[in-house]
């Protein structure tokens, strides 16, 4: 009952760091903290590095080219590439997509950006906000890890990714759907038949 109490204290206290912590992903994403996220993730562990490989390739390309242009954020799971924020104008749009198309370890780009200014200092922080929310309905929820569901928000628009079971989408949309401040869940999930099994430590 105390182990318990513990992890569920752990894991009350990273939602509550996420705020924090999402602007600061690739910097708080290496060495120990890379170990420790690789083993409760689904993507193989080279996959789990190359995802931060693409994120960093793409944010750097789009700032060196595009600068105070745009606003955009990126977010590779499975090396599917989820780009949320905003563009000026719709051929804007379509150069980033291009642009973060042609990093070679990219399967595919989900183009979710808005043509718009940029947005303000208080959208983005609700944002952050939002995404910390939605995290803590999935513990509270209870039907699935919610370290399997990674949660992107931009202006009250919450994406889902994952390597997930049918079931399990349809429980944290549900769950998200259901989080005050949320306008709308777009799921931009990879679907697989069943979770993969535990590996047991072989009996002597």
């Amino acid at each position: 009952m105390k182990q318990l109490s513990y992890r569920l204290l752990a894991t009350t206290l990273v939602v509550a760091a996420l705020p924090l912590l999402q602007g600061c992903f690739p910097l708080v994403a290496a060495g120990a903290g890379t170990a420790a996220m690789v083993a409760v993730d689904r993507r193989q562990p080279d996959v789990v590095l190359g995802d931060q490989r693409i994120e960093l390739s793409a944010g750097t390309r789009i700032s060196e080219r595009f600068k105070d242009q745009v606003h955009v954020n990126v977010t590779s799971f499975n090396r599917v590439v989820l780009l949320t924020g905003e563009a000026q104008t719709a051929q804007l749009k379509s150069d980033i997509e291009r642009l973060v198309a042609e990093i070679t370890e990219v399967k595919s780009v989900v183009n979710e950006l808005q043509v718009a200014g940029p947005s303000s200092f208080g959208s983005r922080s609700n944002d952050t906000y939002l995404t910390g929310k939605v995290k803590a309905a999935f513990i509270g929820a209870d039907k699935f890890s919610p370290n399997d569901v990674k949660v992107v928000s931009e202006a009250g628009v919450v994406y889902l990714m994952g390597l997930v079971t049918r079931k399990e989408a349809d429980d944290a949309t549900e769950a998200a759907r259901s989080t005050g401040g949320v306008q709308k869940v777009v799921r931009v999930f990879e679907y697989i038949v069943a979770p993969p099994a535990t590996t047991q430590p072989a009996k002597k």
